[in-house]
């Protein structure tokens, strides 16, 4: 099987369908449909069942798309390895938690650059849940995520330790919603765990999708929020919010970088860990 043949039927997949692969691919249809049918020839099955316009994954299908999906990263790393040892240009896609893309990542992409100038990393910001699953789909090189990660297919380091805040309106205001991230944030799960140990079992949850938007909600009165400290002290509502220490163990949370076993070999990974390495524990909780 061809590297181009794998990776043409992930963008269908992807893309859902073959007009889009095509585009991703800034190739013509018919040479998506012509590696297609040569890859089924190949494996001696279909890959695709016919949905109307669209296109559905065999069984066999969706073996090979898993497969595929770890050999085409494996591929990208290999020559990213190699990349980097000779110098030369690579590519590493980074996740991060939002509120660890505000505060803390900047120090990290410093270093990186500093340790490998020529790489061109990439950013993602998303959930720790999404972005554990977005590793182990090889869809990143690695990621940022809080709390404890233990998968036998990851390897994980703690880099950090948050301290977390309960943070309100200065002036007062609701304290019965609180305002977070979606389902899958670190943060959001001690922060409902947080609002049991009050007594405030009926609290709402009000779901936003920016680190601002949910620290600008709260300098209103509209909600409670649980986030680093760090975070919130460099916030530009700073001046407008309370702030309320959460005692341990809900309130210490682990930073970790996690990347698939199968990428140990990228020393840009390495750099990425050592850009913590001088951060004291009462450093990393303030």
């Amino acid at each position: 099987m061809e590297l181009l043949a794998l990776r043409t039927f992930c963008a269908v997949v992807d893309e859902g369908g073959i007009a889009a692969a095509s585009r991703q691919l800034h190739t013509v249809q018919s040479n998506v449909t012509t590696r297609i049918q040569r890859l089924e020839e190949e494996l001696e099955t279909g890959l695709f069942f016919r949905q109307g316009r669209g296109l559905v994954m065999t069984p066999a299908g969706r073996v090979l798309y898993e497969h595929a999906q770890q050999i085409l990263q494996l591929s990208r790393q290999a020559r990213s390895a190699v990349q980097q040892a000779g110098g030369a240009t690579g590519e590493l896609r980074i996740g991060s938690m939002e509120s660890f893309a505000a505060v803390r990542l900047p120090v990290a992409l410093q270093r990186l650059r500093q340790d490998f100038p020529q790489l061109r990393p990439t950013v993602e910001t998303g959930t720790s849940g999404e972005l554990v699953e977005a590793v182990l789909a090889h869809k990143l090189d690695c990621a940022f995520v809080g709390g404890e990660i233990e998968h036998p297919e990851l390897v994980s380091c703690t880099v950090l330790v948050e301290g977390l805040l309960e943070v309100s309106c200065a002036q007062g205001g609701d304290e019965q919603t609180l305002i977070m991230f979606r389902d899958g944030c670190a943060y959001r799960a001690r922060a409902e765990a947080w609002m049991r140990a009050q007594k405030r079992p009926d609290f709402k949850v009000m779901e936003l999708g920016t680190l601002e938007g949910i620290l600008g909600c709260v300098a209103v009165g509209m909600g409670i929020t649980l986030m680093p400290a760090a975070v919130v002290n460099q916030s530009c509502y700073a001046s407008q919010l309370a702030r309320r220490a959460v005692p341990e163990p809900l309130g210490q949370v682990p930073t970790q970088l996690v990347y698939h076993r199968s990428a140990a070999g990228l020393a840009s990974l390495a750099s990425l860990q050592g850009a913590f390495a001088g951060l004291t524990q009462s450093e990393s909780a303030a």
